[in-house]
């Protein structure tokens, strides 16, 4: 699903550039659940934001689902994120005036989907995270767990080939967290690439394969034995209320 060779990127600092990222190589497999480790300044986001065609790269191949992309035009960009690409931030991103089924819909609404058929969509979406009976809630009225699962059902919403997660667990307690990698497990079992930026190893342990950064290369690549830990010592009953 997606190819990088030689992948260089750098920004101006004043009179200086910083290389980010040092001649990236990186296969990433169809349907498969890659977590992205290393410590801060390693060049972690620069990589997603350039998998996710957020920012450019200055030098090396992109390939995603065959197509090679370079020089991109913002329009042509856009128009292959709308395609292919959904996203799910750590702090989640939601627009609180709008109910959870309206923060699902808005990437339709961007396409041009009608209103009917894009609520219709976002219902059944957060039918398969578990969060029918939240539709129409708004964010400071869903706990933290469900509000990633409706950001996740929003990055859904478009029926991407790739979702990219940013720390998608950074802001939730170790039990809700859990519950999150269990929905990403389930979006990787339909067809979806997932990748995940994680600092949490229990997390990344939860993922096919980790990669680890280090002052902007790959330090190394590995397949993982998948296991997935048993949350955190609390009752079912509270883990069903923290959603």
């Amino acid at each position: 699903m997606i190819r990088l060779r030689d992948i260089h990127k750098s920004y101006a600092m004043g009179p200086n550039r910083l290389h980010v990222l040092k001649g990236i190589d990186l296969d990433v497999g169809r349907g498969e659940l890659l977590s992205i480790m290393g410590p801060s300044g390693s060049g972690k986001s620069t990589m997603m934001n350039i998998l996710g065609l957020l920012d450019r790269f200055d030098a090396g191949t992109y390939e995603l689902d065959g197509e090679r992309l370079g020089g991109l035009s913002e329009a042509r960009a856009a128009q292959l994120r709308s395609r292919y690409i959904g996203f799910v931030f750590q702090s989640f991103h939601l627009i609180q005036f709008k109910t959870a089924a309206e923060n699902v819909a808005l990437p339709l609404f961007y396409q041009g989907v009608p209103r009917r058929k894009r609520m219709r969509r976002a219902l059944a979406i957060l039918e398969q995270v578990g969060l029918t009976d939240r539709a129409g809630h708004l964010p400071r009225e869903l706990s933290g767990g469900q509000q990633q699962r409706v950001a996740i059902a929003r990055a859904l919403v478009t029926e991407p080939k790739v979702v990219l997660a940013d720390e998608p667990t950074g802001a939730l307690d170790s039990a809700t967290s859990f519950e999150i990698m269990k929905s990403l497990q389930e979006v990787q079992a339909a067809g979806v690439t997932v990748i995940i930026i994680t600092h949490e190893r229990d997390i990344a342990g939860m993922t096919d394969r980790i990669v680890h950064m280090v002052d902007g290369r790959l330090d190394w690549d590995r397949a993982n034995r998948r296991r997935d830990p048993e949350p955190a010592s609390e009752p079912a009953s509270a883990l069903a209320a923290q959603g």
